[in-house]
């Protein structure tokens, strides 16, 4: 099985809650995993929180994303 974020709620600073296809929820602090230039702007909180979910991830205004077994991972 593939894993695929489903939904995603922010929680505060770089903390996300997040749903996997699976039905696994869990909370993930990418605080420590926001460097390089693509991640660099969501270091900015109010632009790290305005984030969807697109091609079964989530993703940023900027193209930022990770791959889902990675947040899963985390």
């Amino acid at each position: 099985m593939f894993i695929h974020v489903i939904s995603a709620k922010y929680l505060g600073g770089y903390r996300l809650e997040l749903e996997f296809n699976n039905g696994t929820l869990k909370e993930v602090n990418l605080e420590n995993e926001l460097y390089g230039e693509i991640f660099e702007p969501l270091r900015k909180k109010e632009f790290f929180r305005d984030f969807s979910i697109s091609h079964n991830t989530i993703e940023w205004k900027n193209g930022a994303d990770f791959a889902p077994e990675y947040l899963y991972n985390l």
